[in-house]
């Protein structure tokens, strides 16, 4: 029988996510597939760590299909599933205070840009990745969650579990800072 998809909230649940909510093991591996890459590139950005972004995509894969079953649609699924990777994250980081590491964080290099532009876009990348660790663990969230994840202003609010409004300042005193740091070393 074919069920037309669940509706919640303002989204709509696609039959392959209701497939996978009831314990469809390919429609989970495909789910799982799609965002296990988001999940280890958003928590590399905050624990500049490899090992323990590893650790945390797969601490957050394990409790994305815990939690799947309560997923209820009012947000996109990847915004819902970043709000687990940034709890994840967050404990990782009070577990292990002291094992991030900003130069271990690999740049990722684009292999059609020219030689040159890719150690241009290298050395940009060093020198935002240095500048986003002099913000606090918040606005770096934000910025990451905001920019790097290119997520709306609601959705990294519904993924921080906080109001819009603190999206908004928060992100406005991280921009600041950030200026104030490029300004500083100019």
């Amino acid at each position: 029988m074919n069920r037309p998809p669940l509706t919640l909230g303002p989204h709509v649940i696609p039959a392959s996510l209701e497939s996978a909510r009831r314990g469809d093991r390919k429609a989970l591996a495909v789910l799982l597939t799609s965002l296990q890459d988001t999940w280890y590139r958003f928590s590399l950005s905050l624990l500049h760590n490899p090992d323990l972004a590893a650790d945390a995509t797969q601490e957050t894969a394990l409790r994305f299909l815990k939690q799947l079953p309560t997923f209820r649609g009012q947000s996109e699924l990847k915004t819902w599933s970043l709000g687990i990777a940034l709890n994840v994250t967050r404990e990782l980081k009070r577990q292990r205070p002291f094992t991030t590491d900003p130069d271990q964080a690999p740049a990722p290099i684009d292999p059609h840009d020219e030689p040159v532009d890719a150690l241009d876009l290298t050395e940009q990348r060093e020198r935002v990745r240095e500048l986003l660790t002099h913000l606090s663990d918040r606005q770096r969230e934000v910025v990451t969650l905001r920019f790097f994840e290119d997520l709306s202003t609601d959705e990294t609010a519904a993924a921080m579990n906080c109001a819009a409004g603190t999206v908004k300042a928060t992100l406005h005193q991280a921009l600041r800072a950030l200026r104030d740091k490029l300004d500083a070393s100019s």
